[in-house]
């Protein structure tokens, strides 16, 4: 599985979170793992949250979430369908341009690696504090090629236009109050598997036995619910029991998105305990 990194930086040592990064991003945290809020938003989205507090259902709360983010960000759902590579847009019609968490989804679900996946690592950077460690290329340190490159996209204009990160924050905070109203109180952990060919994304940090590992996951990564559809994506399925606080979003969070079919979870990285199954 490659030969195991040396133990670098995490990330900040700051987050907007509450808990010191490197304990977020440590095996000791997904085993015992407590609540996370991004502080402030709930308490500056009351009438959110009070409005979900009516819904009847995941189904209804997810519906009204979407509206709700429609309404708030002014989101026009043809600008969402655009092709990144248009060429027909206008120089007024990009000033124009709202950008969408759920355009940031469609992007991901197209490359994680493109403009839209530095800017959801940006979000997590800012919010939780953890470095991404690949971005086109592993990132080793600063002065890297793959960091600028990183830096360029996330702080790209086209994506910063409509208070994206916000949106970001709200979608988070919308899965966590999914999971805590819906969700069963005694289970806080998912198992989730993801396919891979190769270990350039994901660094070993500590080898256990012959299947088992540390893995340093990047800072938001990939995983499917169903182990049948991550043997799609690679010879190698990653087995890694993730806390339900460190997922951003699941398949059936929201009755309209990009990522349907393939039981995609966005999970927030750093070290986890990985069995690893060979084909």
């Amino acid at each position: 599985m490659g030969e195991e990194t040396e133990s670098r930086r995490l990330g900040h040592s700051t987050n907007l979170v509450g808990l010191p990064t490197d304990l977020l991003a440590s095996t000791a945290f997904n085993a015992h793992p407590v609540s996370l809020h991004i502080s402030g938003l709930r308490e500056m989205n009351p009438s959110l949250f009070e409005m979900l507090s009516q819904a009847e259902s995941q189904d209804e709360a997810g519906e009204a979430f979407y509206k709700y983010m429609m309404a708030m960000f002014g989101i026009d759902p043809e600008q969402q369908d655009h092709d990144r590579g248009d060429q027909a847009k206008t120089k007024q019609s990009v000033r124009h341009y709202h950008a969408s968490f759920l355009r940031l989804l469609k992007g991901w679900g197209y490359d994680s690696n493109g403009p839209e996946g530095a800017v959801l690592k940006g979000w997590v950077e800012s919010r939780f504090g953890l470095f991404p460690t690949y971005h086109k290329e592993t990132i080793t340190r600063f002065s890297s090629d793959g960091w600028m490159t990183y830096i360029s996209e996330k702080m790209s204009s086209r994506f910063h236009n409509n208070s994206i990160y916000t949106q970001l924050d709200m979608l988070y905070e919308f899965c966590q109050w999914v999971f805590e109203r819906y969700g069963d109180p005694q289970d806080s952990q998912m198992t989730l598997y993801r396919g891979v060919n190769s270990f350039d994304e994901h660094q070993i940090v500590k080898r256990i036995d012959k299947k088992t590992v540390v893995m340093r996951l990047n800072n938001l990564a990939s995983f499917s619910t169903d182990r049948e559809v991550a043997d799609c994506f690679g010879d190698t399925i990653l087995t890694v029991v993730v806390p339900k606080v460190k997922i951003v979003f699941f398949n059936n969070l929201l009755p309209i998105h990009p990522l349907k079919g393939e039981g995609e979870c966005l999970v927030i990285g750093g070290d986890y305990l990985v069995s690893a199954s060979y084909f």
